[in-house]
């Protein structure tokens, strides 16, 4: 086993345990909750999915 493939290897460990753990330590989403994906000239408000929107 070369050294790339170990990498390869250690990266989709940490990747998946990343993955587990924020599945497990975060609330579930709400989809009913969630606001559409494509609302442009929909005459919905916005109410989020960026961090810098205005509020």
């Amino acid at each position: 086993m070369n050294t790339t493939h170990k990498l390869q290897t250690v990266f989709w460990l940490i990747l998946a345990a990343f993955l587990a753990w924020d599945f497990q330590a975060s609330d579930p989403v709400d989809l009913r909750n969630e606001p559409p994906l494509i609302a442009a000239g929909s005459g919905q408000a916005t109410s989020g999915g960026h961090c810098s929107m205005a509020k």
